[in-house]
């Protein structure tokens, strides 16, 4: 597995397949997260959003979008995580997020926020994150439909 984080115009379609595969992103949410890879392609470092590639050979097998929080010194709010069903399992999603603090500690990034949903279905990301050191900051009830709240999750480093 190889590492990078330059996106490119190629990597679209393959974003979209990994979310589309996920079976967690309806049609708006694969829209959106694609979008972002477009934002940056356009404006570049302008856009605030920064990503991360996990390749084998020329296929993405998993990736991570991230930024700063405007407004703070140094809180970072992590946007995307996903990782191709094929490969889940394997310890890919762990390198990806340790990778991906890795390189906001190094722009003097000290805090990581990721928010995400109750639904049963987010059981497991919910626990992913939690092996990895996130901790439940805040819940907004009913925030993305009734019964499906908004969890955020911070992680922090002095």
């Amino acid at each position: 597995m190889t590492i990078r984080t330059h996106g490119t115009a190629a990597d679209r379609p393959q974003i979209a397949a990994i979310l589309n595969r996920s079976g967690f992103f309806n049609e708006e949410e694969v829209a959106l997260g694609v979008s972002l890879l477009d934002e940056y392609l356009e404006k570049g470092v302008a856009s605030e959003y920064y990503f991360l590639f996990a390749e084998e050979g020329q296929e993405i097998i998993g990736y991570s979008c991230y930024g700063p929080i405007p407004g703070t010194l140094f809180s970072w709010d992590l946007y995307w995580i996903a990782v191709d069903p094929d490969h889940q399992r394997q310890g890919c999603g762990q390198l990806i997020l340790k990778k991906t603090e890795e390189l906001v500690a190094g722009f003097g990034g000290r805090r990581i926020y990721v928010e995400t949903s109750s639904r049963p279905l987010y059981e497991p990301t919910r626990r992913f994150y939690e092996r990895a050191g996130y901790r439940e900051e805040a819940r907004l009830a009913q925030y993305y439909a009734p019964d499906d709240d908004k969890v955020l999750y911070v992680k922090w480093w002095d």
